[in-house]
């Protein structure tokens, strides 16, 4: 289950956080590799959209996209981008089953707690279609916290997430590290992982 307290605040800073990724999700290589990494014309879910930047464009590239997010004022934002269908909701409520051709999980589900991660990874592997692509984007490091604004973060390394996956019938690929800033104002190092169903 998601943190109240980190939906109140990008419900509160979801204009904010639209401004930030107006100069940064152009920029992330990673939605490319997302993109070219699903069939054309997929059915594809941004899982824990924010304010839908990523979706729009799997939407310009032409795949079919599905959006979830537990920030009402996010949802409003994704839903105006065309060729996205998105919806309130929280990773607990994908029950989907064999629908998704990739599930872009990018910076979201480092904000549920840890003990709830499998089940969240279960429901996304029961959610691809066999051979499906999942792409996760999380914050290294280990244990939990909160970041300047109070948003809660779960970190992890590769290992971790090496391990989490296959319990989940994910099979992990390519991953990539960086460092990058956010709202929160400090630099801070991430991983990206793919992996298939």
């Amino acid at each position: 289950m998601t943190d109240e307290r980190t939906l109140s605040i990008y419900d509160r800073q979801s204009r904010d956080y639209a401004e930030m990724m107006d100069r940064d999700a152009e920029r992330d290589p990673m939605i490319g590799r997302f993109i070219a990494m699903c069939p054309p014309g997929g059915r594809v879910l941004d899982l824990g959209c924010g304010a839908g930047h990523f979706a729009g464009r799997m939407a310009a590239a032409g795949l079919r996209v599905d959006a979830l997010d537990a920030s009402a004022a996010m949802v409003d934002r994704t839903a105006r981008r065309p060729g996205v269908l998105a919806r309130l909701g929280r990773f607990e409520d994908l029950d989907e089953r064999s629908v998704y051709d990739g599930i872009w999980a990018y910076f979201s589900l480092l904000h549920a707690r840890r003990r709830d991660l499998p089940d969240h990874l279960g429901r996304i592997a029961a959610a691809l279609r066999p051979g499906g692509l999942v792409f996760l984007g999380m914050k290294r490091g280990s244990g939990s916290g909160r970041d300047r604004l109070g948003r809660y973060y779960e970190y992890y390394e590769r290992e971790d997430l090496e391990t989490l996956l296959p319990r989940a019938g994910l099979q992990p690929g390519d991953c990539w590290f960086g460092t990058s800033t956010g709202m929160a104002g400090h630099p801070e190092g991430w991983i990206a992982i793919a992996a298939r169903g």
